[in-house]
């Protein structure tokens, strides 16, 4: 009998004010532009409640304190035999848009507006969700 394999991977879209944080990330040296705009992400520790883990791997590729807001989106696909859902977090935080202190994996950061989003993230898929949460 096969068991059932999870991975749970979360998102966190932190909020301030009216602009939320986006990340220049490295993804891929194959491409033309290895590096690309993203929201924070991360998986989920065994164990670990996603909640937790949204608030976890945002203070660990920012240094920002968030609070949970809701969840806006879900996903999933599938490498081999394990399942991997992923949960989207709204996240507000109060501190200071200077106050990002980022990872090696990333290089840049910026606080954008809503209506902004198209020109930053390029994943067609993960725009029609934020339109779909009605987050522009």
């Amino acid at each position: 009998m096969a068991s059932n394999r999870y991975r749970i991977l979360v998102k966190g879209i932190v909020q301030r004010g009216n602009r939320y944080l986006t990340v220049e990330k490295w993804y891929d040296d194959n491409i033309a532009n290895p590096y690309q705009w993203e929201f924070i992400d991360g998986v989920a520790e065994f164990g670990e409640s996603p909640d937790a883990a949204v608030v976890r791997i945002i203070q660990e590729q920012s240094g920002l304190t968030t609070v949970v807001g809701r969840i806006l989106y879900t996903w999933t696909f599938m490498i081999g035999s394990e399942c991997n859902l992923g949960l989207a977090y709204l996240c507000g935080t109060d501190m200071d848009e200077n106050s990002v202190s980022l990872t090696e994996d990333s290089r840049a950061f910026k606080w954008i507006e809503a209506d902004e989003f198209s020109e930053y993230i390029h994943n067609k898929r993960m725009l029609d969700d934020l339109e779909r949460a009605e987050l522009y």
